[in-house]
Parts: C-alpha cells; structure tokens; sequence
C-alpha cells in the first residue's frame, strides 16, 4: 500500500507521538526530517517551510494537499479518521469531554513552553536572565503536570482501560525537559501509564530510534 501521508518530523521532537500513532495504525507514511533547531544545517529545517510558514514540526500532509499542524491536533485527526482503532473516545462517549480537554491542555499548557525553553532569547533579549527564566519555565511545567496528575484518575491509561493518543502525547512530551525524572515526582499515576506506553512491544523500536532515553533521564 502506497504511503498516502507525509509527515514532517524530527527526532525528538512533537512529531514523535504522531509517528507512534500512526505505527499503531499501520497507516503507510512518507516521513521528512526537518531539524528546525539545527542552526549548522539550516536547510534541514528549512524544508518544513513547504508545509509549514511557522518553520515547526510537526506537519501532516493530507492526500488531498491539505496540510495539518500542531501535534495534538494531528493526533486528534487520526484518531477520528480511523475510529476502528479505538484511540480516542467517540463524540458521544462519557469519557470524550476529558480527551479534548487533556489533549488541549498539554498542547497549550505545557508544550508551548518549550517555544520560550528552547530560546529565551525570544523573550528576554538579555542573556543575563536567560536561566532564571530556563528555571521558572521548566517549574511551570512541572507544576503543569501536577495539576494535571491530580485531576485524573488513570485506570491502565490515562482516561481508563484503553490507550488513547492522549498517552502517546503525555508520553511523549514527558521526554522533554525537566525529564522523566521529575515528571515521576510530581505525577506518580500517569508516571505508570507511561511507563506502560514506553513498554509497549509495538512501539519498542520507534521510542529507541526517534525519542531515546539517555542517561539519567528516567530517574
């Protein structure tokens, strides 16, 4: 079966728990890494600009030419686009109002403060303030997590019994910056539920290759 998706993607990066989507979809996809950080190679990251003005993966290049960003809503879109595979609650479903509304709060809440991490400069031209900020950022999220681990109460996954994209995502984003390691600290319960993601055999090789642990990370 021809690959009828392109993904643009990085290792490492959001477009991760998509490329976990869709393995487990078993839906055929041409991926293009675009290493937009990459300031030694900025043609890498150049060729996102086909799909994306914003110069940020990930990016879903749909049959038709329609062209989706923002991982969550990637996820989302597949999810509702192969309901069969169960990845999300239907509309209708009791447990479908907190999909969309962890879905949300991690896309905006948390991974949206990897834009000022990654560069404080884009905030605070000064590099004086430049840590002090790192270090308030990475508490924010850290305090993210924790208001999100005490508002859920995760069965085998996070909204229950079956995985869904929203653990790929929080598995995902997990990796960044403050790690695992603090992470588990502030949201024990969802630290097994993704731990459970991380072992799963079908994504066992795509976690190694895309989005390794190193050492130290998990604690």
């Amino acid at each position: 079966m021809a690959a009828a998706l392109t993904l643009y993607g990085a290792r490492g990066s959001g477009a991760v728990p998509v490329e976990a989507a869709l393995t487990l979809l078993e839906v055929p996809y041409t991926l293009i890494d675009a290493y937009t950080w990459d300031h030694d190679d900025p043609a890498s990251g150049d060729q996102v600009l086909k799909a994306n003005p914003m110069r940020q993966v990930p990016a879903l290049v749909l049959p038709s030419g329609e062209v989706v960003t923002e991982s969550a809503a990637i996820l989302i879109w597949l999810a509702e686009t192969y309901p069969k595979a169960g990845l999300a609650p239907a509309p209708g479903d009791p447990k479908r109002a907190q999909f969309l509304r962890w879905m949300s709060f991690v896309s905006s809440a948390i991974y949206s403060l990897y834009w000022v991490k990654d560069d404080p400069s884009r905030l605070v031209p000064d590099p004086a303030g430049h840590v002090a900020l790192e270090t308030r950022v990475l508490d924010r999220i850290a305090e993210c997590w924790g208001m999100m681990e005490r508002q859920v109460t995760p069965g085998r996954y996070i909204l229950g019994d079956d995985l869904t994209v929203l653990d790929l995502y929080v598995a995902a984003v997990s990796r960044f910056r403050p790690r695992r390691r603090r992470f588990h600290e502030v949201a024990p319960k969802m630290g097994e539920v993704v731990r459970r993601v991380d072992d799963d055999p079908r994504l066992h090789a795509l976690w190694a290759e895309r989005m390794g642990f190193h050492e130290g990370w998990e604690g």
